[in-house]
């Protein structure tokens, strides 16, 4: 089991590094790691799941699954990402987990979140700061999904995956490898696989971006963000858990 001290993903510059002190806490906070091959759920909808995660390696879909069995990708996984406060918070999940790709995570005990708030408030207030960005992520999502028009909708997804992929350090200005499949941004967007396969051809022929083997090369990533009605900035960095 990695050291919380020699964690990977304090190589990323994405991420604000431990104190001393944070590294004692989480040594005691993490209690295992666990692997997942693509298409293993880590989290089920409707489970009251007893484990937290935090994604050392690898990509994931979040989805929702209807009554009627049809299933709507919420948002993307990435490294880095902490997994399960929904269920650590509500008691159960509404939604679930799958991996895309291999995975390995950290694995905490949700029986031990209260302790965080009570004794680390300053790793309640990282785990709080987490919440909100992804609040504020959703917000988008939705303001993008009734208000961005197709090509503007695979702009946007584009532009926001290529910029956290090169934050975590995965990539090149001029392309990261892309993961995920048409037809699961599609499910993201509202789109149909047909629908956003022709988007992408189409920015593909405004000379934005090259979507091809599982690689993204950012062919003008200013107009594309332009386009996407997205300022071209660095993430911020965010905490870990």
């Amino acid at each position: 089991m990695i050291d919380c001290a020699a964690c990977p993903l304090h190589k990323r510059p994405m991420f604000l590094p431990f104190t001393p002190e944070e590294i004692v806490f989480m040594r005691g906070f993490k209690v295992s790691e666990d692997t997942f091959q693509p298409g293993d759920t880590l989290l089920h909808q409707g489970e009251r799941s007893d484990r937290l995660f935090t994604v050392l390696d690898g990509f994931a879909t979040r989805s929702i699954q209807l009554e009627d069995g049809r299933r709507q990708v919420v948002n993307f996984v990435f490294p880095g990402d902490f997994l399960g406060l929904q269920a650590g918070i509500m008691g159960e999940m509404r939604h679930s987990v799958q991996a895309t790709t291999p995975m390995r995570v950290c694995v905490f005990q949700r029986s031990r979140l209260w302790d965080l708030f009570r004794d680390k408030p300053d790793r309640a207030y990282d785990l709080t700061w987490i919440a909100a960005v992804e609040e504020h992520f959703l917000g988008e999502t939705i303001a993008t999904l009734g208000q961005r028009d197709a090509t503007e909708r695979v702009a946007w997804a584009l532009a926001r995956i290529w910029q956290r992929l090169s934050a975590l350090g995965l990539g090149t200005t001029e392309g990261v490898q892309l993961p995920f499949r048409q037809h699961e941004l599609a499910d993201a967007l509202g789109l149909s696989a047909v629908h956003t396969s022709r988007t992408v051809s189409t920015l593909r022929e405004m000379g934005l971006v090259a979507w091809k083997r599982g690689k993204l090369n950012m062919l003008d990533p200013q107009r594309l963000f332009t386009l996407a009605g997205l300022p071209m900035e660095r993430e911020e960095q965010r905490p870990l858990i």
